[in-house]
């Protein structure tokens, strides 16, 4: 699922574009709302939503990546 950006907290800074790896905002204009391009090469690594100096980014993890998903806090060790 790509990333969901919230136009009324949008600053149009450009960061999330420069930081995606995978460059899910390809042709995302300078000083424009950044247009989700490619939302299927969204790997959810999250670097657009830390980065966004106005959090207005939130990322939508589709439902097989929540099933699996556990904090590591919650992850007994053998050795602790």
């Amino acid at each position: 699922m790509p990333p969901v950006i919230d136009p009324e907290k949008c600053t149009k800074c450009g960061i999330c574009v420069d930081i995606c790896s995978e460059d899910v905002f390809y042709e995302s204009k300078q000083g424009e709302i950044p247009t989700v391009t490619y939302p299927e090469e969204c790997i959810h690594f999250a670097g657009c939503v830390y980065n966004c100096p106005s959090e207005a980014i939130r990322l939508r993890i589709p439902l097989p990546m929540q099933l699996v998903y556990k904090p590591s806090e919650d992850i007994e060790l053998p050795w602790d």
